[in-house]
């Protein structure tokens, strides 16, 4: 059968509008976001999060420089990203503001604030000390961030329940994505997967304490993040990298560490169904930022990423995908490649803003439905 040229362009665009519709439905996700009436957002975390609380603390990490910042704001504002994260389209879609960093000075607040850090834990550094891990690029952990957060909630409250309840009733709180560096520091200080994995009930618990606090303090709609496919990333291929082609998916992924992480993301959807069961009256969803991001890498190519850059970092220089961890992003002379839409990796730890944008709002399409806002 001869098929024309006609004919398969309209194939290939009826499929790219039907995948486009599937990641930005016609403004179903912000209109189901903005019928939440949401007031604030709270955020805690780590660098998939900051928007600039480690720039404040240590103004000579790499992410106070450009290129980082260059798309969007065309200047560093600590997010480790080239432009906007995925808390900042959340932000957006509900009509809010975008966060500030607890740590800025003279910041506005009302609409919320951001106590995520880049290098945070969820375990406090004496713990991960214990097992002879440590934390190289802060000590501030989420116990540090929850006090943060208490700090800010007594200027705010003139008492603990009461009235923070009333003036967190349209609030989301993001508890994370959180733990990811507990992982990342032991592996690269030569733990075993094995060894990471029995971390991991403890980081899950970590972060189920710190939900419990919030919702103690009023939180009435929480969002608990999963870890990436980090078997994925560019600074896992190359710290990993084997000869042994069973050990690579079909995407080229690193097999055991995508394991790990979805062996922490089990873990961590069993212990928050036992937490929905204590807490009925709490709306709790978990964030699949696994299957995001494996969405992205399934359809790169309808989503005008490049395939030839899927695996490489488009900051960064070296090996076979372009990271080096001596020659990170954000030092002098290491190159940004021309197009950062074309990458998924933006410096192979973190991720483009175009890949955050579109894991977003796969995101609040999972999310906002359960979020039941309608009858509100």
């Amino acid at each position: 059968m001869v098929v024309g040229s006609s004919t398969v362009s309209i194939f290939f665009s009826s499929t790219l509008l039907l995948l486009l519709l599937a990641v930005f439905p016609f403004g179903s996700n912000s209109e189901d976001l903005k019928a939440c009436k949401l007031d604030s957002i709270f955020q805690f975390g780590d660098s998939l999060a900051d928007t600039g609380n480690l720039i404040r603390e240590n103004p000579s990490t790499p992410f106070s420089h450009l290129p980082y910042g260059q798309t969007f704001f065309n200047k560093p504002t600590g997010r480790c990203s080239n432009g906007l994260l995925m808390v900042d389209y959340f932000a957006l879609a509900a009509g809010l503001p975008l966060v500030n960093p607890y740590l800025q000075k003279k910041a506005s607040f009302v609409h919320g604030v951001n106590f995520a850090v880049a290098g945070s834990t969820a375990l406090p550094l004496d713990v991960l000390a214990q097992n002879n891990i440590t934390s190289p690029v802060t000590n501030t952990s989420l116990s540090k961030q929850l006090d943060w957060m208490h700090s800010y909630l007594n200027t705010i409250c003139s008492n603990k329940r009461d009235d923070c309840t009333t003036k967190l009733k349209h609030a989301l709180f993001f508890m994370g994505e959180i733990g990811g560096n507990d992982y990342n520091y032991a592996l690269f200080e030569g733990k075993t997967v094995a060894e990471v994995k029995n971390m991991v009930p403890r980081v899950v618990q970590t972060i189920m304490d710190a939900t419990k606090r919030v919702i103690d303090y009023g939180a009435t709609r929480v969002i608990i993040p999963g870890h990436f496919s980090m078997g994925c990333l560019p600074i896992y291929l190359t710290g990993f990298q084997t000869n042994d082609s069973t050990a690579y998916d079909k995407f080229h992924c690193l097999k055991d560490f995508n394991g790990l992480a979805s062996y922490h993301n089990k873990k961590l959807k069993q212990a928050i169904k036992l937490l929905r069961k204590e807490n009925p009256n709490v709306i709790i969803a978990y964030g699949d930022y696994y299957n995001a991001l494996f969405w992205v890498f399934q359809h790169a190519s309808l989503l005008g990423f490049d395939e030839t850059f899927l695996q490489k970092s488009c900051c960064g220089t070296g090996g076979d995908y372009n990271f080096n961890v001596m020659q990170i992003c954000g030092l002098p002379r290491v190159p940004v490649c021309s197009n950062p839409d074309k990458h998924i990796s933006w410096d192979g730890i973190h991720l483009t803003q175009k890949t955050y944008q579109i894991m977003a709002h796969r995101l609040m399409r999972d999310i906002s439905p359960k979020f039941r806002c309608g009858s509100n």
